[in-house]
C-alpha cells in the first residue's frame, strides 16, 4: 500500500441538497463572512446562480466552483445540482471533492434527489456533514428529521464510520448555525467552517508519484482556448510546464502549459505553480474530454476514467422548415444546430448525439426531459431557431428481454387527492409501493413507474392536487417493459392555412376544445392552435372573418368575449406533442406544429395507415 500523505492547507467540500432547500443561500453566507467581499460593497442574492435561467428556476443547473480561505485554510467549495437530470454534472463534481456536507430541510426531510447525490457521495467515501437548514420554518421538525437521515444513510449501505457524521443546526437566509437545538441562535456560521476544518481531511497524494490531474469538467476562453477544470490528484506543475495529455485508449498528447488557474472567490488568479489537492484550470491542449488525465510527460500514468449513467431519453432536434422559418433566429441551418449540440457534449459527459443516415436531424440523448428543455431553452436565447420532437425513452435489450428505465416516485400531497393520483398513475402502468397517511391529513405515497409514464404526467399531477402536491423522482434502472398506454386522450386543433387569428373564428371555435393562440396571432397550415376535447384532429380556419351584410346594428359584435388561452411554456409544449408533432422553439416564439404541415398530405398519410 503506497504512503498517502494529507495536505492540510486545503479543503475541497461538495454540497449536497434537495432543490430549494437553500444550498445556494448559504454559500451566499459563507462568501460574506469569511471576507471576500470588502466592506460596503454591493453583492446580489444567489451568487453562484450565475445563469438567467438558474435565477428564473430557482435551481442550480451547472455544477460550479469558488473558494474561500479560513483561517489560513483554503476550502473550495463546489456546488452541485439538486435535480436528478443534471447527475451528469453531480457525478463529476464529486471527483474533485474530499468531503460533502449534506444540507436538509428542517420541515421537508430528505427528498429523492438528496438521496441520488448522498448516494453518489458515499460510493466516492466522502467524509460528510450534515447541516440541518430552516430550523426557523413554523412547521419545522428538525429532531424527527435527523432520524429520517440516519434512516437514509443506513439505506444507501453507508459503513459505520460514515454514520458518525457531526451534526450543525442552521438558518441559511440568516447566515447562522449552531451545534444544538438548544443553543440560541448565534450570528454567524462560523462553527459550519471550523467544522470543515476540524472534522474533515485535507485532499489525500503520494509524494512518491509525479504529475496527475483528473479533467472533470471544461470551459472555454476566447483568448486561451479549451480549459480543462479538474483536481491535481498527486505532484505539482508550473507555468510553461511540458505535459501529456492521456485519452480513450491510452492515446497521449503532448501539451504546454499556457496558463494556469486557481479559484479565489468567485473568480480565478492566475498561479505559477500548482500541488497535490488544488482545484485548477489549465489551458494549453485543444482537443480533450472530460475523463482525460494530464500527466508527467517523464512517466505519464492514467488515473480511472470518470464513467456516468447511460442517458435514458432521447429527442430529435431538426431545423426549422416552417414558413417563419428565419424571421428571428441567426443560426437556423441544420449545420449550426450540430456544432451547438457537439458543443454541449463536450461540456455535458451526459448528453449524447447521434446522427441517422438521413442526415436531416440529429438525435440527442440525455437523462431526463428538464435537461432538455434547458437545452433547448438555452439555444432559443442564443438565437438558434429549431423543431423538437416528443422525448422517447430509451430501451434496452437485457437477457433477452426489452427492458425499460424506470422511475421510484414520491408523491406529498393531500388524502383527498390519492385516489385520483393512483388511478392515473395506474393507467401509465405504474405500481403503487407505500401509502402512509401522516399529520394534517396529508398523505405520502411511492410509486414504481415506467419513464415514459412521467413524461406529460407533471401537469395533470398539479391539476389534480390543485397545485398542492409535491412530485420527486429518480432513477432506479431498467425493468422489463410494462407494455403500450395511452399518452393523450385528446387530439389537436390544426389550422388549415397561413394568415392572422381572428376573434370572430376563435369564438366559434372554443366550444370544440382549449385554444393556445389570440387574436392577431401569425398562423400557417399544420400550426396547432388547441387541444380538441376529443380524440381526433381537426382542421380548422382560425382566420374566418364574419360576412359583413346592411342588416346588423352598430357595434353588434364588437364585443366577442374569449376565454383566456393556455399559455404553453416549453416544458408543456414538449409534454403535450404526439409522434406526428414538434415543438418550433425560436428566440421569441414557442409554436406547436404537424410533422406534415400539409392537411392533404397528411389525409393521404392517414388513409395508407
Amino acid at each position: 500500500m503506497p504512503h498517502r500523505t494529507i495536505n492540510e492547507k486545503i479543503r475541497n467540500v461538495a454540497i449536497i441538497a434537495h432543490v430549494d432547500h437553500g444550498k445556494t443561500t448559504l454559500v451566499d453566507a459563507m462568501f460574506k463572512q469569511s471576507g471576500i467581499f470588502r466592506q460596503g460593497q454591493v453583492v446580489d442574492d444567489r451568487i453562484m446562480d450565475s445563469m438567467d435561467l438558474e435565477r428564473e428556476r430557482g435551481i442550480t443547473i451547472a455544477a460550479k466552483n469558488c473558494s474561500i480561505t479560513w483561517k489560513d485554510v483554503k476550502i473550495n467549495i463546489i456546488d452541485t445540482p439538486g435535480h436528478a437530470d443534471f447527475g451528469g454534472e453531480v457525478e463529476r463534481a464529486l471527483f474533485m471533492a474530499d468531503s460533502a456536507i449534506l444540507l436538509v430541510d428542517a420541515s421537508e426531510g430528505p427528498l429523492p434527489q438528496t438521496r441520488f447525490v448522498l448516494k453518489k457521495a458515499l460510493e466516492a467515501k466522502l467524509q460528510i456533514i450534515v447541516v440541518i437548514n430552516k430550523i426557523d420554518r413554523h412547521d419545522a421538525r428538525p429532531e424527527e428529521v435527523l432520524e429520517e437521515i440516519y434512516g437514509l444513510f443506513i439505506d444507501l449501505g453507508a459503513e459505520e464510520n460514515q454514520l458518525e457524521f457531526p451534526v450543525l443546526y442552521a438558518i441559511g437566509r440568516d447566515g447562522v448555525a449552531k451545534k444544538t437545538l438548544e443553543e440560541e441562535n448565534g450570528d454567524n456560521l462560523h462553527i459550519l467552517m471550523d467544522t470543515i476544518i476540524d472534522q474533515t481531511q485535507g485532499p489525500k497524494y503520494d509524494p512518491e508519484k509525479p504529475f496527475q490531474m483528473l479533467v472533470t469538467d471544461l470551459s472555454y476562453n476566447d483568448y486561451l482556448g479549451r480549459l480543462a477544470i479538474g483536481k491535481v490528484v498527486n505532484g505539482e506543475a508550473s507555468f510553461n510546464d511540458t505535459l501529456v495529455c492521456i485519452q480513450e485508449n491510452n492515446v497521449e498528447k503532448k501539451l504546454k502549459v499556457t496558463k494556469l488557474q486557481v479559484y479565489e472567490g468567485l473568480s480565478l488568479k492566475a498561479s505559477e505553480k500548482v500541488s497535490s489537492g488544488d482545484i485548477i484550470i489549465l489551458s494549453g491542449i485543444e482537443n480533450i474530454h472530460i475523463g482525460d488525465t494530464i500527466a508527467n510527460i517523464e512517466s505519464p500514468q492514467a488515473l480511472p476514467r470518470i464513467t456516468v449513467e447511460d442517458p435514458t431519453v432521447s429527442m430529435i432536434f431538426t431545423i426549422n422548415n416552417g414558413p417563419f422559418a428565419g424571421k428571428e433566429g441567426q443560426h437556423v441551418q441544420l449545420r449550426k444546430i450540430k456544432e451547438r449540440l457537439k458543443k454541449e457534449t463536450l461540456l455535458n459527459v451526459s448528453i449524447k448525439i447521434e446522427e441517422p443516415p438521413e442526415n436531416d436531424c440529429v438525435i440527442v440523448k440525455g437523462r431526463g426531459e428538464l435537461q432538455m428543455a434547458i437545452l433547448i431553452e438555452q439555444m432559443r436565447r442564443e438565437g438558434y431557431e429549431l423543431c423538437v420532437g416528443r422525448p422517447k425513452v430509451i430501451l434496452k435489450e437485457i437477457d433477452g428481454k426489452i427492458c425499460e428505465p424506470m422511475e421510484h416516485v414520491y408523491i406529498d400531497c393531500h388524502q383527498a387527492f390519492t385516489g385520483v393520483i393512483a388511478e392515473k398513475l395506474n393507467i401509465r402502468k405504474g405500481r403503487m409501493l407505500n401509502l402512509v397517511n401522516s399529520r394534517n391529513d396529508r398523505a405520502q405515497m411511492e410509486f414504481s413507474i415506467p419513464s415514459r409514464g412521467l413524461i406529460g404526467y407533471r401537469d395533470y399531477f398539479l391539476t389534480d392536487t390543485r397545485g398542492t402536491g409535491i412530485m420527486n423522482s429518480i432513477f432506479e434502472g431498467y425493468d422489463e417493459y410494462r407494455g403500450d398506454f395511452p399518452t393523450r386522450f385528446t387530439g389537436s386543433i390544426v389550422s388549415d392555412r397561413q394568415g392572422e387569428a381572428v376573434a370572430y373564428a376563435l369564438f366559434n371555435l372554443e366550444p370544440r376544445g382549449q385554444l393556445f393562440v389570440t387574436p392577431g396571432d401569425p398562423v400557417y397550415e399544420g400550426m396547432i392552435v388547441g387541444e380538441h376535447s376529443k380524440n381526433l384532429d381537426i382542421d380548422v380556419n382560425p382566420c374566418k372573418m364574419k360576412k359583413l351584410t346592411n342588416m346588423r346594428a352598430a357595434g353588434k359584435d364588437d364585443n366577442v368575449q374569449l376565454t383566456p388561452v393556455k399559455l404553453m411554456t416549453l416544458e408543456k409544449a414538449i409534454h403535450f406533442i404526439n409522434d406526428d408533432e414538434l415543438v418550433e422553439a425560436t428566440p421569441n416564439s414557442l409554436r406547436l406544429r404537424k410533422v406534415t404541415l400539409s392537411a392533404i398530405e397528411r389525409k393521404k398519410t392517414r388513409r395508407k395507415d
